[in-house]
């Protein structure tokens, strides 16, 4: 199965959340290129942004546990090549 590329935004609006967004970002860290956290303190949030590179299931069961915990909103975004020379 060919690995894709994609971003993740998670924005953590209760902080009593963090633990088990890293919990599962910690599942999925062999397919982590690259990740930015904000704290976002006037506001009281967190911003998160994920790069990963991975079959895309395993992006989109990612992003789906992530958007079962409460507190959080995540999206997803797949880049439209896998950009390797054609």
């Amino acid at each position: 199965m060919e690995n894709r590329l994609a971003v993740i935004g998670i924005i953590i609006e209760d902080m009593e959340a963090a633990g088990k967004v890293n919990d599962l970002l910690h599942e999925h860290s062999q397919y982590i290129v690259g990740r930015m956290g904000i704290p976002y303190r006037s506001r009281e949030i967190s911003v998160i942004t994920i790069v990963m590179d991975a079959p895309e299931q395993v992006i989109s069961a990612l992003s789906g546990k992530l958007g079962q915990v409460e507190g959080i909103s995540v999206k997803s975004m797949f880049a439209k090549s896998s950009g390797k020379d054609k």
